[in-house]
């Protein structure tokens, strides 16, 4: 099985250049809105948001798939619905639903963009509808990523998973928005789409973060959903990311995460940050306030949380909104999921950057921390859930990661979808860290 998703993974990169080239001639002088202007993205009902049920579809339309702001041959729908944000206030957000030319709706792939943007005009139905961003250069790259489940016959839905104001890195809402994602595209009669169609969710990276909450809050949040999910498959997964601040401390490339996601965090769930940090820290939080991940990946180099902050909260868990949102947002204090999954993980972090082994959190790559997400998925193994699946490149870093996880993600949703029993890696997943809580200390001094 393994084989002809790689073969479709070849032919994805062929036929998304040709719909680009095929778009030239006849996508020119077509205005895309921009993002303050797109009314689209607005609910301009008499209702309020509230009274309307998770997944409500609230607007409804039909365009041009666009790649690098040409419109190509494929058509997309695109959703306006009703969900809910960190704070559980109601709010309007937008999916995508690409049709598979087989004209199939007995099967879809939720894909969660890695976007990572603190820009809501980086989302990938902004790509999608045209809009040329540069941190929209990742949406529109991971079109190669769905030719492949489109030719296999799959429909694909793709969901701004940060929601309307682009809360980076907030776990819980990325997994809300993408369950009320899937609850609209099957309610909605545009999308071909219904109540009895089965989904794989896939996501690489911050796609992870999407996949993994949805995965684990779908049987309390959004059972009819869970009901006919296959399975989940991420790779390059953010378990605790307490964790990953301690690893990625003064690395040359990745350090400029920990900005992004601190703001992304606080935002939100209405967080305060400012009080704690210095003169710098203020500059950086600031700069990075709409920035994307190809803005700030390697543009502080060797940035440390203690330049970040006055000298008494030189201990991130001195800080209480610190502690606060690391926890909420702490994969491993979620539930289980109950469906199959396959979670990888590469392990070679110095060949991009991070050298440091902090104590207790130990390697990874380069971004994600290898023992996170084996103590993740021991743990799901260890509380009932046996068809979880886990690989570790070791010697792969976050990039060649995603790479090596690809064609093994498809052909495993292939396989979940085709009805063959899940493999488990149960029993055999070497131990990882803690992911208990993070505990308050007091600050220094």
């Amino acid at each position: 099985m393994t084989r002809k998703p790689v073969r479709l993974l070849a032919t994805a990169a062929a036929l998304a250049l040709t719909l680009a080239a095929a778009g030239v001639g006849t996508a020119a002088a077509a205005a895309v809105p921009t993002p303050a202007t797109d009314s689209f993205y607005s609910y301009d009902g008499g209702e309020p948001l509230s009274s309307f049920a998770p997944g409500t579809v609230l607007k409804t339309r039909t365009l041009s798939y666009h790649v690098l702001g040409i419109a190509t041959p494929v058509r997309a729908t695109q959703l306006l619905y009703r969900t809910t944000d960190a704070l559980g206030r109601p709010t309007a957000n937008v999916t995508s639903v690409v049709r598979s030319p087989q004209g199939d709706t007995t099967k879809a792939v939720s894909y969660q963009s890695a976007y990572d943007s603190l820009d809501p005009a980086d989302s990938p139905s902004r790509a999608i509808a045209g809009d040329v961003t540069l941190g929209g250069l990742l949406p529109n790259a991971e079109a190669l990523v769905l030719v492949p489940a489109l030719l296999l016959g799959y429909n694909v839905v793709i969901p701004d998973t940060e929601g309307p104001t682009a809360d980076f890195a907030a776990g819980p809402e990325y997994g809300i928005t993408t369950l009320d994602s899937i609850r609209a595209a099957t309610k909605s009669p545009a999308t071909g789409l219904t109540g009895d169609t089965r989904f794989g969710l896939i996501g690489y990276s911050g796609g992870a973060i999407a996949t993994g909450w949805a995965a684990a809050l779908a049987p309390g949040y959004a059972p009819e959903v869970n009901q006919h999910l296959v399975g989940f498959t991420e790779g390059g997964v953010l378990v605790d990311p307490a964790h990953n601040l301690r690893y990625v401390d003064g690395s040359p490339i990745w350090s400029g995460v920990v900005p992004m996601a601190l703001v992304g965090v606080s935002r939100s769930y209405g967080i305060d940050l400012k009080p704690y940090a210095n003169d710098y820290g203020l500059k950086v939080l600031s700069e990075v306030e709409h920035a994307s991940i190809i803005g700030a990946v390697g543009h502080y180099p060797g940035l440390t949380w203690k330049q970040l902050v006055k000298p008494q909260y030189g201990n991130p868990d001195s800080v209480p909104p610190f502690v606060e949102a690391v926890n909420k947002v702490n994969l491993g204090s979620a539930a289980t999921p109950s469906v199959p999954g396959f979670l990888a993980q590469g392990n070679a972090g110095f060949l991009e950057g991070t050298v440091a082994h902090p104590p207790g959190i130990g390697t990874g790559d380069g971004v994600m921390v290898a023992g996170d997400l084996r103590t993740l998925a021991r743990q799901y193994c260890a509380t009932g859930n046996h068809s979880i699946k886990y690989e570790q490149y070791d010697l792969l870093g976050h990039v060649g990661g995603a790479a090596a996880w690809a064609p093994s993600a498809i052909g495993w949703l292939v396989d979940r979808f085709a009805g063959h029993a899940a493999p488990s890696s149960c029993g055999q997943i070497a131990p990882g860290n803690s992911l208990a809580p993070e505990q308050l200390v007091p600050p220094a001094g």
